[in-house]
């Protein structure tokens, strides 16, 4: 008799809440001042996010908890890191604000597809994986300044935090585009239906 293999057990998934553990340790590490720490704890959970997806492909270990459990450990962290830097002066709220607010909005278009026309694979997109990166880009950046104010830490500082407020704009709408065209022609189909 063949046996599944208990989700919790795959490496992949382990390490995803590896992330999700880390970052009660990282926002501590920020408010205590201990930068250094911050800096290296966040490096760890983004090497468990580069892994976590390599090791799910090459070991064939993909499971619909993983698919859903990756996205909200990496949202989880970056908003709370967000929050907390910003509550410490570090990042602009504008910056926190424009985050917050398209995250809220993404969840309320999903919640909108899922209600006309019932889809849950709701995919992200080349935009959003560019804008995850650079939130990342920001938080690293951020935490790296207050070890070091040498010219090129300064200038990806700003760069990546520009870059931030762009790509969470340009997803932002990417994202209620899709979704405009999805919701369309389900709503077409459903009032020719009615007419019949």
């Amino acid at each position: 008799m063949k046996t599944t293999q208990n989700p919790f057990r795959a490496a992949p998934n382990l390490l995803t809440l590896l992330r999700i553990c880390l970052a009660p340790f990282l926002v501590t590490a920020i408010l205590e001042g201990r930068y250094a720490v911050s800096f290296w704890l966040f490096m760890v959970a983004g090497l468990t996010d580069l892994l976590d997806g390599t090791l799910a492909r090459l070991l064939q270990q993909k499971t619909v908890l993983g698919q859903y459990l990756d996205p909200v450990a990496d949202k989880l962290l970056l908003s709370t890191l967000f929050v907390v830097l910003t509550h410490e002066g570090l990042i602009p709220a504008r910056v926190t604000v424009l985050v917050f607010g398209r995250d809220v909005g993404i969840l309320v278009v999903a919640a909108i597809l899922y209600a006309a026309v019932g889809r849950r694979d709701f995919h992200p997109s080349l935009f959003g994986k560019a804008n995850t990166l650079a939130q990342v880009a920001a938080v690293a950046a951020v935490l790296l300044h207050q070890l070091t104010n040498v010219l090129w830490v300064v200038a990806f500082r700003r760069f990546s935090l520009y870059a931030t407020i762009v790509l969470t704009i340009a997803s932002g709408l990417h994202y209620t585009w899709v979704a405009a065209r999805r919701v369309g022609p389900a709503a077409l189909g459903s009032n020719g239906a009615t007419a019949k």
